[in-house]
């Protein structure tokens, strides 16, 4: 009798201290749990001048006569114009393509006149010297090329997934600045990074909208990237 005493009173001891352990260890879980759930989230940004290292000039250009033949040889005299002047830049003969043509007719008074349109592309990596060849453009017209509305040059900057490693790093440390400098205010410490989304690349004029310029019209720009980064508090 004394010895089954004993024993209950031993698995009573057992069941005890398991229930306290068991206690301890689900108190402990539930704390280290809501411990796990505080983060903040915060965005970082990233910045970059560049410069555009591709131009492209779409050169629109047209003649009008009442015969046809004339319209052609004039279009002709100014395709020959056109590649004489970008010869005299510097730019190889392989700079300049074809882009289209096409022709009208109308008649005004009872007279028919023939319009024929070229288009004429100048593609290079020469930035700086596409620059020269907009700045002179009036030579052309001085020497009776007439360019049509849409003869504009566009700049582009293609190098965008070079960059791209290096801006998300450095976005990604800007909002662990951030990141810390709320866990400063609020007495904690910033621990790993919870979850990471990666925002979209812009390319942007560099001085903005105040500056006169589109963002094809410059080949100045600016490349920008917003990360949205979680990091857990601890």
């Amino acid at each position: 009798m004394e010895h089954r005493s004993r024993a209950l009173l031993l698995a009573a001891t057992i069941l005890a201290l398991g229930i306290v352990l068991g206690g301890y260890l689900l108190g402990d879980g539930l704390l280290r749990a809501k411990r796990s759930d505080r983060a903040v989230t915060v965005r970082g940004l990233a910045e970059r001048d560049v410069t555009a290292d591709l131009a492209t000039w779409t050169l629109n250009y047209a003649e009008q006569n009442v015969d046809s033949a004339a319209a052609q040889a004039d279009i002709a005299r100014d395709t020959e114009t056109l590649r004489r002047y970008f010869a005299a830049l510097g730019f190889p003969a392989d700079a300049l393509t074809p882009a289209g043509a096409g022709v009208s007719h109308m008649m005004n008074n009872g007279v028919r006149t023939v319009t024929i349109t070229q288009r004429l592309q100048l593609r290079t990596t020469d930035v700086a010297r596409a620059r020269a060849a907009v700045a002179r453009q009036f030579e052309l017209v001085r020497q009776g090329v007439q360019l049509q509305e849409g003869s504009g040059m566009a700049y582009s900057f293609t190098r965008l997934n070079a960059i791209k490693p290096a801006m998300v790093a450095a976005a990604t440390r800007d909002a662990r600045a951030a990141a810390e400098q709320f866990a400063q205010d609020s007495g904690t410490a910033v621990g790993g990074i919870r979850s990471a989304t990666q925002g979209y690349f812009s390319v942007e004029a560099r001085d903005g909208e105040g500056g006169g310029y589109g963002v094809a019209d410059t080949p100045f720009k600016k490349v920008r990237v917003v990360t949205t980064v979680e990091f857990y508090l601890r």
